[in-house]
């Protein structure tokens, strides 16, 4: 059974840092596309990030360009969310999702972790 699970959500003061992690267990990690994506209060899930098979490639979300860094551990089974200069409008429910590889969709969700910036 594949199973993600979220952590190192919290809360911060603008301008402020965090580091999310997701580890995966179930999966062949190296094989799966990996993303990060957050939902704000009464928003729609939003995309954030991902990062392909080998850590190579790596795309954002304009809003985030320059602050977070996607990064991943094959050997841990584990993916990093970097996350620099917070702002309030960063505040969401941060979610990990992965998809394997020719699968147009992300497969696997974890539950989620709070991540809330304080003005």
């Amino acid at each position: 059974q594949v199973q993600l699970a979220e952590s190192g959500g919290g809360l911060v003061q603008a301008g402020g840092s965090l580091r999310l992690s997701c580890l995966a267990s179930g999966v062949t990690f190296s094989t799966y596309f990996l993303g990060w994506f957050r939902q704000a209060p009464g928003k729609e899930r939003d995309f954030v990030a991902n990062i392909n098979w080998n850590g190579g490639i790596a795309t954002y979300v304009d809003s985030v360009k320059g602050r977070f860094t996607i990064s991943r551990d094959n050997g841990k089974n584990t993916v990093h969310l970097q996350m620099n200069s917070l702002k309030p409008e960063d505040t969401a429910v941060y979610y990990c999702a992965a998809k394997g590889i020719g699968s147009s969709k992300y497969t696997y969700w974890g539950q989620g972790t709070q991540v809330t910036v304080s003005a």
